[in-house]
């Protein structure tokens, strides 16, 4: 009689459980949303994603009517316009038809084949876009409608559905309705991040492809499918080569993994061949001779335009960095080789901060507070740049966009990278100061005619020094990671 009242009593307590639980979610910030469960969520934010980016391409771009090389934006429609007409075998190689000069390929193979794709889509519908030299400077509205819509496709075809497949990965477990809120605040960091819509959709880039293929590469490393990590990582590379940042990282992991595994040789041997052949087939209608494979090899590493391009939050030094690296914390390593990457390397563009920012990205579940510092002071480092094109109304938007949404209440368990010191509050407060105020120097005065670019300067130097400090935080996290995940191994050895 007492184990069958007490069976009772439990029963009445789980459902007693389960309904408040359901009362909670309804209540959660994003339960109107994850009660109609994982797709229908992701569907929503993604379509609120897609509206976001559909409403910054009506802005202007790079190089809008600025002849005679124009921007970004004419030098991927110059791409389409030598891939379309042009074999192969010449994309790369200066000549009478093709002078690299104006807007030469100096992208790995996958960015052409890219180029030739979205070309092929513009000779359909707008035959004169891509007509070998006279298309130069082609801006007419239906054209740039087409270009846009290319840039709008590619994030739907490839980073969308990599954000999906890590999201998938990362929140699988999450049950609770205030870890299902979490999981939907995740995803709208993830596919509503506006320092990468601003420079694909405003500026004018298609890192998504690059950035989605490396989503999809640490999505498969976080589900144990090695082999397909290497694929997808070897096409990043072979798409953008800024996606050497993150090589340290998964170099490391995945050469860890294979050692401790019972035939390390073996395991090494099959990595090794998926990205061997990945390369082999990308560069295939290069590797009929030694001649061709240096001259697209030449292309990739433009040294004579200096170690970077305008002003960049980026230290250049001509020793390496050196940098320990543990088979623990893989995210934060992916931060940790990019983030010195991108304030250490040579020939660095503004856009190069998305690829720390990526990471951070999808550690903001465990770590906002690192993510809302890096984007914030990713969006400052872009500001000139993103100024000069045009694009103040959807940087200003988006800023306050990204407030909104980070702001929304999420599970109180999550981390933050603010310490227990009574001088952060202070620190704090004189940044987001400083961060507003060079903002407000920038728009409302005139920097001295002998230093034309002394405000640019200015917000580089305030940037690089909280990517400093960001870098110095998130290599201390991860040796805090690795020293706890050690201390772990150790108990369990004397259990």
């Amino acid at each position: 009689m007492e184990k069958k009242k007490a069976k009772k009593t439990a029963h009445v307590g789980d459902a007693a459980r389960a309904g408040a639980g359901a009362d909670a979610d309804a209540d959660a910030p994003w339960g109107w949303l994850t009660n109609r469960g994982l797709v229908p969520t992701f569907s929503l934010i993604s379509l609120f994603g897609l509206l976001v980016r559909a409403a910054v391409s009506l802005h202007p771009y790079s190089g809008a009517g600025t002849p005679p090389k124009y921007g970004d934006f004419e030098a991927q429609r110059h791409w389409m316009e030598i891939t379309v007409n042009l074999p192969a075998r010449d994309w790369y190689v200066n000549g009478t038809l093709n002078d690299l000069a104006y807007w030469g390929l100096d992208y790995p193979p996958l960015t052409a084949y890219q180029s030739y794709v979205h070309g092929l889509f513009l000779k359909l519908f707008d035959p004169d876009a891509v007509a070998l030299f006279a298309s130069r400077g082609y801006e007419t509205y239906f054209s740039k409608l087409l270009m846009r819509w290319t840039v709008l496709s590619s994030d739907v075809m490839v980073f969308f559905p990599a954000v999906f497949y890590f999201w998938i990965v990362y929140n699988r477990g999450r049950s609770r309705g205030g870890e299902r809120c979490d999981a939907a605040w995740h995803v709208a960091m993830l596919l509503i991040n506006p320092c990468l819509i601003l420079i694909d959709h405003g500026h004018f880039q298609y890192n998504c492809i690059s950035l989605g293929l490396t989503v999809g590469a640490v999505a498969a490393v976080l589900s144990q499918k090695d082999l397909i990590a290497c694929a997808l990582f070897s096409l990043a590379l072979n798409h953008k080569q800024m996606s050497a940042y993150f090589a340290p990282a998964f170099f490391s992991h995945l050469l860890g993994k294979c050692l401790r595994r019972k035939n390390p040789f073996f395991e090494v041997s099959r990595l090794g061949l998926v990205v061997m052949g990945t390369f082999a087939v990308v560069w295939l209608p290069y590797l009929y001779s030694t001649d061709a494979l240096l001259q697209v090899l030449s292309r990739l590493a433009p040294f004579e335009r200096g170690i970077y391009e305008d002003y960049v939050a980026n230290f250049w030094c001509a020793t390496s960095v050196l940098i320990k690296w543990k088979s623990q914390g893989f995210l934060y390593g992916l931060l940790n080789s990019s983030l010195p990457f991108y304030l250490f390397s040579f020939q660095v563009h503004e856009k190069s901060i998305l690829l720390p920012l990526l990471p951070a990205s999808l550690l903001a579940l465990d770590n906002p507070s690192l993510y809302k510092w890096l984007t914030h002071y990713g969006l400052l480092s872009m500001f000139p740049l993103l100024h000069r094109d045009g694009l103040l109304l959807p940087y200003i938007t988006l800023n306050a966009l990204y407030f909104l949404l980070y702001h929304v209440p999420r599970d109180k368990r999550v981390s933050k990278v603010t310490g227990s010191s009574a001088a952060y509050p202070i620190l704090s407060a004189f940044s987001v100061c400083c961060y507003f105020g060079l903002h407000l120097i920038y728009l409302t005065m005139h920097p001295p005619e002998k230093y034309p670019f002394l405000f640019e300067a200015l917000i580089m130097i305030f940037c690089f020094f909280h990517f400093a400090l960001l870098a110095i935080y998130t290599n201390k996290k991860q040796w805090t990671l690795s020293k706890h995940s050690m201390l772990l191994n150790k108990e369990k050895k004397i259990i």
